[in-house]
């Protein structure tokens, strides 16, 4: 019975031996420090994770000056697009019907090849300049007539400014493209205010403001022509014209039909006659039109010629001989040849020599090399 017990109490010693090394072996004791807390004995202490090496920066992507153009970054063989217009210098009206071969391209004293051509029509920047003067309704309707019939061919692009003058000149709108601006500027005139017609003051402020507007300018003039108050001499006037530059003025009078159904004799009637001569002059000095309708329903076609002088354009297109992107400025000259290579020589329906102009741009930059 004593072997039993003495062998119960040695395994009973032996177990909790091994018991307590495998838990001191499970469980070691933390390093304590001076400023340490209470340690917890149920407390799991985890590894340490593994701090992550930093991700290799993306790498930078090629910047696009404009991602929603449609020309290549990259350009092997330039490509210059050139806009023409061809004009008769008597009456300023675009010569249709011309071929690539009769263009003659020189860059830098060398001629190019033009690969294609293609007209197109081109935007205005144009003053509408009224009478509006208590003088004779007539006149006055003949007036909102044209006025009328140039606002309905504007195109989105144009911008148009308003101005009407009696004693003084006044400013309805600015240049605008907004139809809806001009048609109310045009609603607006009702009555009248004065009778007098200062035409040579009017038309010479409206040149002073265009020296402000950069390129070609138009000016549609619809009156009687007459001048009764202006503190400006005709002279002084034509002098004003000349120094203007890229104004064309396109010229309409206005009571055709009141002058046809007068008897045509009279001070009156000689007054008329002065101011369609003033009217022709002014229009031919710039290389615009004159028109005296009668009718209303000249004015579509009275329009259509002055849209059919002003808007169309030749685009040539051509590769340059010299393909460096250096930034360069080239100069360009534009000629009109025949099929044998001779300056072009136009003739009107008698057989007379024809005047022309060729307008176009002096020449170009070039493109930088791309990087």
């Amino acid at each position: 019975m004593m072997k039993r017990i003495f062998l119960t109490f040695t395994l009973m010693t032996l177990c909790g031996s091994c018991l307590l090394a495998q838990d001191t072996q499970q469980k070691p004791v933390p390093a304590t420090t001076d400023d340490a807390g209470p340690q917890n004995s149920n407390q799991i202490d985890l590894p340490k994770k593994k701090e992550e090496a930093a991700p290799p920066p993306a790498p930078s992507e090629e910047k696009v000056a404009n991602p929603g153009a449609t020309y290549s970054l990259r350009v092997d063989v330039p490509i210059v697009n050139l806009d023409v217009s061809v004009v008769l210098d008597k009456n300023h009206q675009f010569v249709p019907g011309l071929k690539a071969p009769n263009f003659l391209v020189v860059e830098d004293g060398k001629e190019q090849d033009v690969t294609s051509l293609r007209m197109t029509k081109t935007p205005i920047t144009a003053v509408m300049l009224l009478e509006f003067a208590s003088t004779s309704w007539p006149f006055i309707q003949d007036m909102r007539n044209a006025s009328q019939s140039f606002y309905r061919t504007l195109q989105p692009e144009d911008y148009v400014a308003v101005a009407t003058y009696d004693m003084r000149t006044s400013i309805l709108c600015d240049f605008t493209n907004n139809k809806d601006v001009i048609r109310e500027s045009l609603d607006s005139l009702m009555i009248p205010g004065f009778s007098e017609t200062n035409e040579f003051d009017a038309l010479y402020e409206t040149l002073d403001r265009l020296t402000r507007v950069e390129g070609r300018k138009y000016i549609v003039l619809i009156s009687s022509g007459r001048d009764t108050f202006s503190k400006l001499t005709w002279d002084q006037m034509m002098k004003k014209i000349a120094a203007t530059p890229d104004v064309t003025i396109f010229t309409i009078s206005t009571g055709g039909l009141v002058r046809a159904m007068s008897s045509g004799s009279g001070p009156r009637h000689m007054d008329y006659l002065q101011a369609d001569n003033e009217m022709k002059t002014i229009a031919a000095m710039t290389g615009g039109l004159h028109f005296q309708p009668t009718f209303q329903g000249e004015l579509p076609d009275i329009f259509g010629q002055i849209n059919e002088s002003i808007r169309n354009q030749y685009v040539l297109t051509y590769k340059p001989t010299n393909t460096k992107n250096d930034g360069s400025y080239r100069k360009v000259k534009v000629y009109l040849v025949d099929n044998e290579g001779k300056p072009l020589r136009m003739q009107d329906e008698k057989g007379r020599p024809v005047k022309y102009s060729v307008i176009a741009k002096d020449g170009y930059k070039a493109k930088l090399p791309v990087e």
